[in-house]
């Protein structure tokens, strides 16, 4: 009988170990667990020594071990001759939720997801995203997510706070948390994220609808906001437009005028990126700022 290793010297094939080598930070290199990847059983050895229980599955599973090793077209005897710095490291660190926060207002994550809601599903899953400061969250925001889940029905819903501010200071860890609490009261789901532009957001979220007020949507066609560059606000929403992202947008109160989608000019290459919610069925009358006001 030809032996593994003699079939592969006369085959000429090359060997790919399934084989990885595990390293803990700080660990000896008499410490190194082995480790056998792919879809067979796991073993593990220890250069220093083994505990009795080890040993006798060692016992017990050699000639298991010896086949695996021939399946796999490897030697069943591994001799590691690797120096100190071949060895990969491998190993994970878990941050609490005020580190990661931290590391999302340094810019080190993009963002924290607090899924609350038994609708929230899968991260792949096209999301319908309520952008907003929700300071704080009032019924007329869980209306008009309510409202924009019921037109497109196979999107997560998803509330979404920057704690990044385009003109204001970051938001504080304990000021992101005490609002991310309104939204686990209420078992809704919120995203924090560290991108107060749409055109990042769009970004982040490819293939998402975002729903905003009509405002809102004034104020991202208006070239003032782009450097009074016409052409640059149709590059920029150009490329929200590539991700795949819409708009769909509220009627809302501004200055005692409600404003809908058709009160606007959009221009032409952009105009199926935006949808109006019938004022119908939503009219954002109240704002947050309007509630801190009465105190």
């Amino acid at each position: 009988m030809v032996s593994t290793r003699g079939r592969l010297k006369q085959s000429g094939e090359e060997v790919r170990s399934p084989l990885r080598i595990h390293r803990k930070p700080n660990q000896k290199e008499k410490e190194i667990e082995i480790e056998m990847t792919g879809n067979n059983e796991g073993m593990s050895a220890n250069k220093n020594s083994a505990p009795s229980s080890f040993k006798r599955r060692d016992r017990v599973t050699k000639k298991g071990d010896e086949a695996i090793a021939d399946a796999c077209k490897v030697s069943a005897t591994f001799i590691l001759d690797l120096g100190e710095s071949e060895v990969p490291n491998e190993f994970e660190k878990v941050f609490n939720e005020d580190q990661e926060l931290q590391q999302l207002i340094n810019g080190e994550i993009c963002m924290k997801v607090y899924p609350f809601s038994s609708e929230h599903t899968t991260s792949s899953q096209r999301k319908i995203i309520l952008s907003g400061s929700f300071n704080p969250l009032h019924d007329g925001h869980l209306k008009l997510l309510e409202v924009a889940t019921r037109m497109f029905g196979d999107g997560c819903p998803c509330f979404e706070i920057s704690a990044i501010n385009a003109d204001k200071p970051p938001l504080t860890i304990s000021q992101i948390k005490d609002r991310v609490r309104q939204f686990q009261k209420l078992g809704k789901t919120v995203i924090i994220s560290n991108q107060p532009y749409f055109y990042k957001k769009a970004d982040l979220f490819p293939g998402s609808i975002f729903v905003i007020g009509a405002d809102t949507a004034a104020r991202l066609i208006n070239p003032k906001y782009y450097g009074e560059s016409h052409a640059l606000m149709l590059e920029v929403l150009l490329g929200c437009k590539s991700t795949g992202c819409t708009f769909l947008v509220a009627a809302r109160n501004v200055d005692g005028i409600v404003k809908v989608l058709e009160d606007f000019e959009i221009p032409e290459d952009l105009r199926d990126m935006f949808i109006s919610i019938p004022e119908e069925s939503f009219r954002m009358d109240i704002s947050s700022t309007e509630l801190r006001n009465r105190g």
